[in-house]
């Protein structure tokens, strides 16, 4: 691909990382309207009252949803097409650096041991970015920013259960690892879960779950069912919005699977907060644009 076009993903990566933390998705402002409708605590409910207002006020003037501008996460979704990857990691890097700096984001990233801030959330492989080939897209890319905050990320868990723990196991390490999660994660969540793969694959699936419109379910019955059961179970844990008690514990939750070794059952859940921020584009091979 010519250098245009990796200028193009480097601009593209900029506006969806600002787009990402200023607007919600339709999806996920409409579940918490469900959830201010359904909420029978009179706290909880003022607290989903707050939420909507303050989505509604920095859409309208483009400001941050949050403080926590989160880690910079990539789902790259590629057609069929010829692009180098590290010309495209290097693009995605730029965009993240340009944003950090353009709209003043809060640098979050980090060495693991020496805690010094690179200062413009770019660094040692930083931003994150998964890369997903879709045959679907014929010549097209699409590109979704989903900025993790940390305190969702700090309460993520991934258990490898035998295989004899089955479906019953896996709903418990799931809402073990929610009640543990109590209120630190800023509730109500959108919970993404990993099941199967091995040790590295099942926390991607994990996390590339709550990039699935919320109000969708997996295509497998038998999956879909295990999604709508953790639902109404999750929800009975009283945990309510931001961990002070109610109906509404979560708005969604979002499975996806793969095929795993015969001995080993991989669990993962990723939690994403309340925001649930994430924003997508749709590149074309002659560089239109276009906004999802």
């Amino acid at each position: 691909m010519k250098e245009e076009f990796y200028n193009k993903i480097s601009e593209v990566s900029e506006e969806l990382y600002y787009r990402a933390l200023t607007r919600l998705p339709k999806d996920v402002v409409d579940k918490l309207k469900e959830a201010y409708q359904q909420e029978e605590s009179e706290l909880g409910k003022k607290i989903l009252e707050v939420i909507l207002k303050n989505i509604e006020i920095a859409h309208t003037k483009k400001l941050l949803v949050c403080q926590d501008t989160g880690i910079p996460v990539y789902f790259v979704e590629i057609g069929d097409m010829e692009v180098s990857l590290p010309k495209l990691f290097e693009s995605i890097k730029i965009g993240v650096r340009n944003a950090t700096s353009k709209y003043r984001l809060r640098p979050n990233m980090v060495h693991p041991l020496t805690r010094k801030n690179t200062g413009d959330n770019t660094g040692i492989m930083s931003p994150i970015v998964h890369t997903i080939i879709n045959t679907q897209l014929k010549d097209e890319i699409r590109i979704i920013a989903m900025p993790k905050g940390s305190g969702s990320e700090n309460v993520s868990n991934l258990a490898m259960l035998r295989p004899a723990d089955g479906v019953k196991g896996i709903k418990k390490f799931v809402l073990e690892t929610i009640a543990n999660a109590g209120g630190l994660g800023c509730p109500p969540y959108i919970v993404g879960i990993g099941i199967g793969g091995d040790f590295e694959l099942v926390t991607h699936l994990a996390k590339k779950a709550l990039i699935r419109p919320l109000g969708t379910f997996n295509p497998d019955p038998e999956v879909k069912k295990l999604e709508q059961e953790l639902f109404i179970l999750i929800n009975k844990l009283g945990i309510g919005p931001m961990g002070v008690g109610g109906k509404v514990t979560i708005i969604a939750v979002n499975i996806e699977i793969g095929e795993t070794h015969i001995s080993s059952l991989p669990v993962a859940v990723n939690m994403q907060c309340w925001r649930g921020k994430r924003a997508e584009a749709l590149i074309t091979k002659d560089l239109h644009v276009i906004y999802l």
